[in-house]
């Protein structure tokens, strides 16, 4: 997983609305990217709609943000447009970006072990070096956990 002191890694996504965003166009605010198992799901709704409520404040901050699962762009584009975030949600449903930042993990649930997506948030500097990373992501104050910093 990428660690503090790390560089943003370079990569290129597609948004909600089919263009493609790149990393190297991210670098001169401060940004953080979170990565979110499954769009539409409980955890991650809350998760996106408390960055999404409290967008003005960590705008306020300085902070862009940027939401990555390995949805389709469609599933992604009904997601930001059901709760409209203001903030673009990168559809990796190859999962280049997932695995460059090391977020595709063994995980386990009711016993049950598979592969998937460590809900995971990454702050960067203006220069696109990791400041922080938060594993332990609290859906309902992710806002806050990232503000904290």
């Amino acid at each position: 997983m990428l660690k503090v002191g790390d560089k943003l890694p370079e990569f290129e996504g597609t948004n909600q609305e089919g263009e493609t965003v790149s990393s190297s166009k991210l670098i001169g605010k401060k940004l953080v990217i979170f990565f979110y198992p499954q769009a539409n799901t409980p955890t991650c709704t809350v998760e996106a709609c408390n960055l999404s409520d409290n967008y003005s404040q960590l705008e306020k901050a300085g902070f862009q943000l940027l939401g990555i699962s390995g949805d389709s762009v469609k599933k992604q584009k009904n997601f930001h447009s059901k709760f409209a975030f203001p903030y673009d949600l990168i559809a990796d449903e190859n999962r280049d970006i997932i695995e460059k930042f090391g977020v595709w993990q063994e995980k386990k649930t009711f016993g049950k072990t598979y592969m998937g997506i460590v809900r995971t948030t990454f702050i960067f500097d203006e220069k696109g070096v990791c400041e922080r990373v938060i594993e332990k992501v609290t859906s309902k104050t992710a806002a806050e956990q990232i503000l904290e910093g």
